[in-house]
């Protein structure tokens, strides 16, 4: 049942996701653009965090 909600939730997603594409292409840039910098400062933290254990917390 549980896997079940989770792909009805995807597909929600993913239907939303096209619908604001479709209907506000201006719009959908910024979402994206906001999306892809927040990949990006998480991806740089991590990297920030293993390298401060790699040199043992210092």
């Amino acid at each position: 049942m549980a896997m079940n909600a989770k792909k009805i939730a995807v597909y929600v997603l993913v239907a939303f996701a096209l619908y604001v594409i479709i209907t506000d292409p201006d719009g959908a840039t910024g979402y994206v653009r906001i999306a892809f910098e927040g990949i990006s400062d998480a991806a740089k933290a991590i990297g920030d965090f293993m390298t401060w254990v790699a040199s043992r917390g210092e």
